[in-house]
């Protein structure tokens, strides 16, 4: 039996379903709940639900969710225990990336991040795919599951962002699903979400991250400051990215009561996930891929610097900055 055809079989032992996506899911993770809602619909499942956790500030991914009319539900109102059907899309482990509980128990699992999935009835991790929504475009050719216009353009964009328009470490496969949604799908609402609006936050954010780059060699790190903008760390990372003799950055900023970290790397040489994982694994929870990372401290691991957040943000840019290009075996 396929895989997809496995799929279809838990879901057809089911009457109710919540996708649960990750944390400020971006549009791979949400093009593929909308993928997997579609299978859902097309196999008589009755009660389907989006639901995710923390917020939805890249204005991109805003943009997102109201031209494509996505619903969607937080995850603080959403009674999990009253669906028949549990799903993770995008994401594999409870606890991790997810304001779901580890005591949750998922019984679909989908993914290509790296990492010990969560047991359940179906699992289908692909570390060596460059989109969860690579593995979604072919689960629906094979289940033969119509590409409406506004799947088919949100699976599309979902595979440019994810891959950054097939420049950063797409596969084969990343090209071969394009092309497969590209026929249904609608080029001027991808054009309008390409033109989407920087928040002011989000401007902001970039911006000290700009004053604040500390460099060594190749490597750079730098600093939003306290900021409730969530997705201008990746924002700010890509655009740092661009620097001239800059191939491996990493960016992290306070958000509520962490410390928020996402890192990039064009270096063939330079594994990001496992980098983040020995600098900062003993510190909180990180990991990725080999060229996009992230993860989270707790602030109260820095909270003998007490409560002024400038002294704070003093003490956090001298250990995180030295504990990266340590990592990293760059000396001074």
């Amino acid at each position: 039996m396929s895989r997809a055809a496995e799929l279809v079989s838990v879901l057809e032992a089911t009457d109710s379903l919540a996708i649960i996506c990750h944390d400020n899911p971006d549009p791979d993770c949400l093009a593929s709940a909308l993928a997997l809602e579609a299978i859902a619909d097309d196999h008589d499942v009755a009660d389907v639900t989006i639901a995710y956790g923390g917020e939805i500030s890249h204005q991109q991914n805003r943009a997102f969710v109201n031209l494509l009319d996505i619903s969607l539900q937080p995850l603080a109102k959403t009674a999990l225990e009253v669906y028949d059907c549990l799903s993770f899309v995008d994401h594999s482990t409870p606890g991790s990336n997810t304001e779901v509980p580890t005591s949750v128990v998922p019984d679909v699992v989908v993914d290509h991040h790296p990492g010990e999935p969560a047991s359940a009835t179906f699992v289908d991790v692909r570390t060596e795919y460059g989109a969860t929504a690579t593995i979604f475009v072919e689960y629906l050719c094979e289940l033969e599951v119509e590409f409406t216009e506004r799947l088919a353009s949100a699976l599309l964009f979902a595979l440019h962002r994810e891959r950054l328009d097939f420049v950063r470490g797409p596969t084969r496969r990343e090209y071969e699903a394009a092309l497969a949604v590209y026929p249904n799908a609608d080029l001027e609402i991808l054009e309008q979400l390409y033109g989407s609006t920087f928040s002011p936050g989000t401007l902001d954010a970039i911006g000290r991250a700009i004053t604040s780059r500390e460099r060594r060699g190749s490597a750079l790190v730098a600093s939003v400051g306290a900021t409730g903008e969530t997705d201008a760390l990746p924002q700010a990372a890509d655009y740092l990215l661009n620097l001239e003799g800059v191939d491996t950055v990493l960016v992290y900023g306070i958000i509520d009561d962490a410390i928020r970290l996402s890192g990039r790397s064009i270096d063939p040489r330079v594994n990001l996930g496992k980098t983040l994982q020995d600098g900062f694994g003993k510190l909180g929870s990180v990991g990725g891929h080999h060229d996009m990372a992230g993860g989270r401290i707790e602030l109260g691991l820095f909270a003998d610097a007490g409560d002024d957040i400038g002294d704070l943000l003093t003490l956090i840019d001298d250990r995180l900055t030295r504990r990266f290009f340590d990592a990293l075996h760059l000396d001074e």
